[in-house]
């Protein structure tokens, strides 16, 4: 099956004119897609600018979806929160040690709010054409859950507020070891604010599309993250959502592991009706084998993944988590993008 899109994230949220150069670089390296990374800051401080850089993107071809990045420490992400700094209340709370961590509680209605009136702003004051929801997450555990448990033990939330809502309805007090009641809350609970914000946008505007990228994880009967997101049915199941997707997975890691997450993916994907995604590394590491970049390009092709995406433009270049060589692997990845949307007869 062919590619039917290509994307790449960017952060350069500030002046058009100079995001409309980086939006022809771009096309240039064969992407019909841009994820525009816009943070808490940007909302407060940049946002009279955004609709004029979405246009910009429009103007060279180019898809926008919006991804408000590192919300909260909710998203994926490196971006301060202005929730946190503004509220003392609202955050996770370790169920092992009862320390407040610096993390919102997506749980709460005063987030949920916040989150939504956020989307809704941009939905109603730009010509973005979708929404990404970026690696959504518990804080923790912090690390893949293992056979014989361990340092992925702990988890969130057990704020007052979920703490309340657990007893309310399940007739007794959370408890600090989690068992299937508590798995359960969590989903539902992380779930419904993505579904309650992505349905308030679907009823403004039904045309925007709205992307779910959860953890690549492992899932497997003894190996799962446990971060909120990993009941894959429940989330490819909402029907809010118009694409399944899984993030990216380090280019250091085998490619039996590529496999595995992509051939997941998809199957999700097609078992509800949704088109399947899948990241390629561009930040922070880079391949050993320049090679490997065309494997696992065409790995995914051949796995009827429906469309490709990258973090970030250019690398990551000047970032701190700038890959070796950057603009190396950004060309390298344009070459592919190019090759496969050649193919699907939708090249520029």
């Amino acid at each position: 099956m062919a590619i039917k899109h290509t994307g790449v994230s960017y952060y350069g949220l500030n002046y058009a004119e100079h995001a409309e150069q980086d939006f022809e670089e771009m096309v240039q390296h064969g992407c019909d897609t841009v994820i525009l990374a816009i943070t808490e800051f940007d909302m407060d401080f940049w946002f009279p600018n955004i609709e004029s850089i979405v246009q910009c993107a429009h103007k060279v071809g180019l898809r926008v979806l919006a991804d408000l990045w590192g919300i909260g420490k909710y998203f994926g992400g490196e971006p301060v929160s202005l929730f946190l700094q503004n509220n003392i209340h609202h955050r996770q709370v370790s169920a092992f040690t009862g320390e407040v961590l610096p993390n919102v509680c997506f749980n709460t209605n005063s987030f949920r709010d916040y989150f939504k009136d956020l989307c809704l702003k941009l939905a109603k004051n730009t010509s973005v054409d979708g929404f990404f929801w970026d690696e959504p997450h518990y804080a923790l555990p912090k690390s893949y859950a293992s056979i014989t448990g361990g340092a992925g033990d702990d988890w969130a939330c057990r704020c007052p507020e979920c703490m309340e809502k657990f007893k309310r309805y399940y007739g007794y007090e959370m408890p600090r070891i989690m068992n299937s009641d508590v798995k359960q809350f969590r989903w539902r609970e992380a779930l419904t604010t993505l579904s309650e914000t992505s349905k308030a946008l679907k009823e403004y505007n039904p045309d925007l599309e709205i992307t779910c990228c959860v953890h690549a994880t492992i899932n497997t009967y003894y190996v799962t993250e446990q971060r909120g997101y990993d009941n894959w049915d429940m989330v490819a199941a909402c029907p809010y959502f118009d694409v399944f997707a899984s993030t990216i997975i380090n280019w250091e890691l085998p490619e039996s592991f590529f496999r595995d997450v992509t051939e997941r993916t998809v199957a999700m994907a097609r078992k509800y009706g949704k088109e399947s995604e899948r990241w390629l590394m561009g930040y922070n590491k880079r391949p050993e084998d320049w090679k490997q970049i065309d494997r696992i390009v065409d790995l995914y092709e051949n796995l009827g993944v429906d469309r490709l995406s990258t973090w970030t433009y250019r690398g990551g270049y000047g970032t701190s988590v700038a890959a070796p060589d950057p603009l190396q692997l950004w060309d390298h990845i344009g070459e592919n993008y190019r090759r496969v949307m050649s193919r699907s007869g939708a090249a520029r």
